[in-house]
């Protein structure tokens, strides 16, 4: 009974495992070896149950996630700025109202900022005027101080990229959590897809500081990059009229 149980084990069959050992003590109730491996049993099934448990839990939430992305007409494209995002997601609150990380891109000299949680029902004017206040330090490369709350203006490029299907965006909303093996996804065809990113017909489009987050999120021609970015350019600097033109375009 123990070569059974022991091989069984080795085969991850927990339960066939289990059985041996519970009819081999039935039979010899004061074997040490297998009393020691029923209890290793015991713990190979415990921590496969709470892996089980973490991996259900985050699926759960990714879904759920999906489902609220869905619900407000949202689209998500292919995640752009890994280098810069890394493993950042949205997060759907216990009153299921969506908070976003969100990429601040200084277009003029390609510096970045954060916003960590950019709650949808947030405005986008309560933000920067915390990043711009006059009690923050200006930006080190802002030698000027061309970006000030007053002269900032942020927009985001639209028309690029191509909506992601459903299974897609589960895939990437569970990237780097537990679940992320639970859902496979057609590599080659993802890759011909994002091909046909649609970069020639992209615009820039100037946000309303006024309006709130998920306003713009839901403008027909946004599709979020994994999170949303915006541009930030200042209306002091000379890069203003080279953006404004159209001049200006992602280094590749």
């Amino acid at each position: 009974m123990y070569r059974a149980a022991k091989a069984s084990l080795s085969l991850n069959l927990l339960v066939e495992a289990k059985s041996f050992c519970e009819n081999g003590l039935e039979q010899n109730p004061d074997n040490e070896e297998l009393k020691r491996l029923a209890k290793q049993i015991n713990l190979v099934k415990m921590e496969l149950d709470k892996r089980e448990a973490e991996v259900s839990k985050a699926v759960s939430e990714a879904k759920d996630l999906l489902s609220a992305i869905e619900d407000r007409g949202l689209k998500m494209g292919k995640p752009m700025f890994g280098e810069l995002v890394g493993l950042r997601k949205p997060v759907l609150d216990k009153n299921k109202i969506l908070h976003w990380p969100a990429l601040l891109l200084y277009a003029e000299v390609m510096s970045s900022d954060f916003i960590e949680d950019f709650c949808e029902t947030d405005m986008f004017s309560a933000h920067l005027d915390m990043m711009f206040s006059e009690s923050c330090p200006p930006l080190s490369w802002d030698t000027e101080n061309n970006y000030t709350c007053e002269a900032v203006e942020l927009y985001y490029e639209a028309g690029s990229g191509v909506p992601l299907s459903k299974k897609k965006i589960l895939h990437y909303l569970l990237d780097g959590t537990l679940g992320a093996s639970v859902e496979s996804v057609d590599e080659e065809k993802e890759a011909i897809e994002s091909n046909g990113s649609g970069k020639g017909s992209s615009k820039w489009v100037k946000v309303n500081e006024k309006r709130m987050l998920s306003d713009v999120l839901k403008e027909p021609d946004f599709i979020i990059s994994g999170i949303p970015v915006f541009y930030v350019v200042s209306k002091r600097s000379s890069f203003y009229k080279e953006f404004k033109a159209g001049k200006w375009s992602l280094p590749s």
